[in-house]
């Protein structure tokens, strides 16, 4: 297979939230997608370190290059677990998951001991 070299546009991610954030609406959009996009920043950069393109990770994942930009689009699109993990080990990484305590939601933390109780 002849050697690919992936070579990513640069973007200054400040620079556009501040200007973005000016636009009526967008900082509560940018807040509801927060989640998917730390996902996808680290989608991007474990695809930028494997040296890989969009084309070959598809090849990888024996998809199209179109399922793979998708992937790595935030918005309409939710990725089954399986194809996550079929994109981590695509560009030389694993999976984890993890559900972390939201320490700002004590309501549900009180639901959830109200339901062990019985």
């Amino acid at each position: 297979m002849a050697e690919l070299k992936y070579k990513p546009v640069s973007h200054d991610h400040e620079r556009f939230l501040k200007n973005a954030q000016k636009r009526e609406g967008f900082r509560r959009a940018y807040e509801d997608l927060e989640e998917e996009y730390i996902l996808i920043r680290e989608m991007l950069a474990a695809r930028s370190k494997s040296g890989l393109t969009q084309e070959a990770v598809a090849e990888l994942m024996r998809t199209t290059k179109s399922a793979v930009s998708r992937l790595e689009s935030a918005g309409k699109h939710a990725p089954s677990l399986t194809t996550l993990k079929k994109y981590a080990q695509a560009v030389g990484c694993r999976l984890e998951i993890k559900l972390v305590p939201d320490s700002c939601r004590n309501g549900s933390a009180g639901r959830a001991r109200k339901l062990r109780a019985g």
